[in-house]
Parts: structure tokens; sequence; C-alpha cells
């Protein structure tokens, strides 16, 4: 079932209790896949997550209207972020992730390799301008269509098109470099 149904949102809206549940269900391990890639750190992904729906549930007792939730859920974790990378720069740091101690049969080499591929990558989609960082997380990494990202930008799938273009380039000079 698609969550962004008209009777969801209506039951929603009504802030029927099931219906809350569902689109928490639906929707929050792909906010919490977002905010994690963003962060690298688990608690704060769960905290964007939280402080995500809790903005949400606000606005829907405040009588927003959502012509599309997934969008609106992910402006919001996007803002969240954004707004702790304000308050406090990121320090470039080189941790083995808790998943790569676990593999007995991982070579330590190529986890470690991967890994810091993994970090330049994030490091280098930092230094991009939020929108265009914002544009190949979304295609990229979250799998979005041209339309779904272009509605959430509020621009034609054509200017979205050419930010994407824009972005790539300058991810390529940047890992590049």
């Amino acid at each position: 079932m698609s969550v962004d149904t008209f009777s969801m949102k209506k039951a929603a809206v009504d802030y029927d209790k099931q219906a809350l549940v569902e689109i928490y269900e639906h929707y929050s391990p792909e906010i919490y896949r977002y905010a994690y890639r963003l962060l690298d750190d688990s608690e704060l992904a769960e905290d964007c997550v939280g402080e995500t729906f809790h903005r949400f549930l606000i606005a829907m007792r405040g009588g927003t209207k959502f012509e599309n939730m997934r969008a609106y859920l992910y402006r919001v974790a996007h803002n969240w972020i954004t707004d702790h990378y304000r308050r406090k720069p990121p320090l470039p740091n080189v941790e083995l992730d808790e998943e790569m101690r676990s593999d007995p049969d991982g070579n330590p080499s190529t986890l470690v390799a991967q890994s810091m591929d993994r970090q330049r990558v994030r490091s280098a989609l930092l230094q991009l301008p939020p929108e265009q960082r914002q544009v190949i997380e979304l295609r990229f990494m979250e799998d979005w269509s041209h339309h779904e990202v272009a509605k959430l930008l509020g621009r034609t799938v054509e200017a979205t098109r050419a930010l994407q273009y824009r972005a790539v380039e300058a991810l390529r000079q940047i890992l590049a470099e």
C-alpha cells in the first residue's frame, strides 16, 4: 500500500494513530539512511529521525497540508542536518565502522581502503553547495527520479538535470584533486 494515498493523508490529518504509525514505519528507515549517510553517526541519525517526525506531527496539528509527505520529511531531515553542521562543523575522522570490526572474513586492508574511500566521498560531498549535494544524494543514493527531486526542490525537471550535471562535474573535480 502506498503511504501517500488520499485516504492515508486524510487519516493522518485526522490524527489517526494507526495511520501515523504506518507513515512512520514506511518512511523512517529511508530517512534514517539519509541522515546516517550525511552524519556518519547512528545516534545523531536517530535524533534526526525523531525530530523529523516530531516536526511532522507539529505541522499536522497546525493544519499543514502535504502534497508529498515524503518530500516534506526529507526537507525537514535535510534542514535538521544542515542546522547540525552549522552548530558544529564536522571533524574529519577515519574510524572503522562497527560492521567492519565484526567481519572475520574481510580483508582488513580492503575494508580500511573502502572506509577511506567512503570518507573521501563524504568529504567531497560536503564541499558541494547544499542544493548540488542534495541532488546527488537523492538521485544516486536514495534513487529518486528527476521528477521527485525537482518537486522537492521546487524546480523544473530540466533545471534539476542541469544542477545534477554541475554537481557531478564538481564532484569529479574535487575527487580528482
